[in-house]
C-alpha cells in the first residue's frame, strides 16, 4: 500500500472543554496554519475519557511535529496523557514544539507539572522576553531557556461587526447616564493580575468624587489561592462592593463587545508591567476605549512585536511607570479620557499570520524516520 504524507503537526487538544483562553489559541493557530496549508495539520483529543495509549502512538506516528499548547484542558485534571503524547513523539523522532505562556506567574505546583514537558520539548515558543528571563533564571530548568524563540501574540478574539445586548451591558449604560465612570477589566482574574490593586484605585477615584464603577469582564480561576474570597474582602474594607461588578464567563464575543461598547477605560495595574503575552489587553484594544497599564519591565518587551509597540505609541495602550503609586493611575485614566485614541483599523488576520509564520518556523520539516501509515490509518480517531 503507497504510504500516506505525513501531516505537518498534530495538535494536542481537549475538544468542546477547551473553553480558556489557552484552548481558544490552539483552536486558532491550528485554523492559520491551515489557510497556509490546507490539510496539513489534526488534533488529537486528550481528556479523562478520550486519547487512550494506541491513539495516542498512531496519532504521533501520522506528524511530524506534535504541538503542545499547555494547560490542555484544566490542569489537574488531564496532566499524564499530554506528557505521555510527547513522550511518544520524541520516542518516534518527531519534534515537539511546545507553546509556554508564562513561568513565574505559574502555581508552582503547576510549574513542577510542566516539567516534562520542558525537557521533552525540541523548540520552546514564548511571546514575551520576560517570561523567557524567568525560565532561564529557574535554577532547576533554567538551561531549557536556550530553546526558546519570541513569537508575536495575537489577541485570541476578534471584535465582530455587529454587537449583542445584555443585561450588564443596559445596567452599564445607565450607570454613565447617571454621570458614573465605567473602568473595566478583561479576562480570567487571577493574583497575577492583582485584581485588588485596581480595588484600591477604584477607591482613589471615589476619593476624587469620580463616582467610578469597576467591572470585570470575567471571571475567577479556580485554583488553591483564596483569591475570590481576599478580593470581596478587600472591596468591602474600602467600601466599595457596591461599586464593584464580575460578569462572570461570558461566551459570546459580540456580548463581551457590547458590553465594552459601555466602558469608559480600561486599567491593568500589572507587578510584573505589561507584557508581549497578555492578549486580553489586545482584546480590549480593539474597542477603542484606552487600556491603562502598568508599564513594561525591560524596553525591550516588544522588540520582537511591532504590531503591539504600535498600540503604545499610538496611544490605544497608555502606560504608567512601573512602582506608580495609585494618584498615577488616577491621573492617567482622566488624562486618557480627554484625548481618547483615534479609531485605526485592527488587522486580526495580520496578527495571526504573524503568529503562525512564528509557530511553522520552528517546525521539522524533512521526513520524519519512520514510514508514515497508509491513508486508512492517517485521521486519528479523535480528531475534531
Amino acid at each position: 500500500m503507497t504510504p500516506a504524507r505525513l501531516y505537518q503537526a498534530l495538535f494536542l487538544g481537549a475538544g468542546q472543554q477547551m473553553q480558556c483562553g489557552v484552548g481558544q489559541f490552539t483552536r486558532l493557530l491550528r485554523q492559520r496554519i491551515e489557510k497556509f496549508d490546507p490539510g496539513s495539520s489534526t488534533t488529537l483529543t486528550l481528556t479523562r475519557d478520550q486519547g487512550s495509549v494506541a491513539e495516542i502512538w498512531r496519532a504521533t506516528g501520522a506528524a511530524r511535529n506534535v504541538v503542545c499548547n499547555f494547560p490542555i484542558v484544566a490542569w489537574k485534571r488531564v496532566m499524564f496523557r499530554p506528557l505521555l503524547a510527547l513522550a511518544v513523539a520524541r520516542l518516534k523522532g518527531r519534534r515537539v514544539v511546545l507553546i509556554q505562556h508564562e513561568w513565574d506567574g505559574l502555581h508552582w505546583l503547576r510549574r513542577i507539572s510542566y516539567i516534562p514537558a520542558l525537557l521533552l520539548a525540541g523548540r520552546i515558543v514564548m511571546f514575551s522576553p520576560l517570561v523567557q528571563r524567568q525560565l532561564a533564571g529557574d535554577p532547576a530548568v533554567g538551561w531549557t531557556a536556550r530553546k526558546c524563540v519570541l513569537a508575536p501574540l495575537p489577541p485570541n478574539i476578534e471584535a465582530p461587526s455587529t454587537t449583542a445586548n445584555s443585561e450588564l451591558r443596559q445596567r452599564l449604560a445607565a450607570a454613565r447616564r447617571d454621570g458614573r465612570l465605567v473602568i473595566g477589566h478583561f479576562g480570567s482574574i487571577y493574583p497575577g493580575k492583582q485584581p485588588n490593586a485596581l480595588l484600591e484605585i477604584c477607591a482613589a477615584l471615589r476619593d476624587r468624587g469620580l463616582k467610578p464603577l469597576l467591572v470585570y469582564v470575567g471571571s475567577f480561576i479556580r485554583g488553591t489561592d483564596k483569591v475570590e474570597e481576599e478580593f470581596h474582602a478587600r472591596a468591602a474594607e474600602l467600601g466599595i462592593t457596591g461599586d464593584v461588578i464580575v460578569s462572570g464567563y461570558i461566551a459570546s464575543d459580540a456580548e463581551v463587545f457590547g458590553i465594552f461598547s459601555e466602558i469608559d477605560v480600561f486599567c491593568y495595574p500589572l507587578e510584573e508591567g505589561i507584557t508581549a503575552r497578555r492578549g486580553s489587553i489586545l482584546a480590549c484594544a480593539q474597542s477603542g476605549r484606552p487600556v491603562v497599564v502598568t508599564g513594561p519591565a525591560e524596553a525591550d518587551e516588544f522588540d520582537h512585536h511591532p504590531r503591539f509597540r504600535a498600540l503604545i505609541e499610538h496611544g490605544v495602550i497608555v502606560p504608567v511607570p512601573r512602582g506608580s503609586g495609585d494618584a498615577a493611575y488616577t491621573d492617567t485614566i482622566v488624562a486618557s479620557l480627554k484625548s481618547p485614541p483615534a479609531q485605526t483599523p485592527f488587522d486580526f488576520d495580520g496578527w495571526w499570520r504573524d503568529v503562525a509564520q512564528a509557530v511553522l518556523a520552528q517546525f521539522d520539516i524533512n521526513p520524519a524516520p519512520e514510514t508514515a501509515p497508509d491513508s486508512a490509518a492517517r485521521t486519528p480517531r479523535s480528531e475534531t
